[in-house]
């Protein structure tokens, strides 16, 4: 009977567990916004010969970033900390660049370039990026 009891408790709590963190829910805007993708993209400023200027980072953003997403975008420094492939954390300021999009092919594969460029300009091993759905108004 015990048995019985917890084979019951257990089949519960294996039904229970991938529907409480699978389920997603349809995001819901009010009447005066709309829904958006939300970038979110960090992007460390060691290299192996020293440290991304401020002049480098405004180049890469006019350059790379703006022509991508004329909209509009922001930008702030950071401080994080990254583990390395060796396995060594490394310290070190960064740039957080967030932007807004509709979700499209081409928006997608404008952020991949924006990261696959930042990394092989600047020597990195990653940029680190966050998407997620908001409702946006003005």
């Amino acid at each position: 009977m015990l048995l019985n009891r917890v084979l019951s408790i257990s089949i519960v709590t294996i039904l229970f567990i991938p529907t409480g963190c699978g389920v997603t829910h349809p995001l819901t805007c009010l009447q005066s916004e709309h829904a958006v993708v939300t970038e979110t993209l960090y992007f460390g400023i060691a290299k192996p010969q020293g440290i991304m200027t401020a002049e480098q980072w405004d180049a890469f953003i006019d350059a790379v970033v703006t022509p991508a997403f004329p909209e509009g975008l922001t930008t702030w420094a950071a401080s994080g900390q990254w583990r390395m492939a060796t396995g060594i954390v490394q310290h070190e300021t960064s740039h957080v660049l967030q932007l807004m999009h509709d979700g499209s092919w081409k928006n997608d594969t404008a952020i991949q370039h924006i990261m696959r460029t930042y990394k092989n300009d600047f020597h990195q091993e990653a940029v680190m990026r966050v998407r997620s759905q908001a409702c946006r108004s003005f």
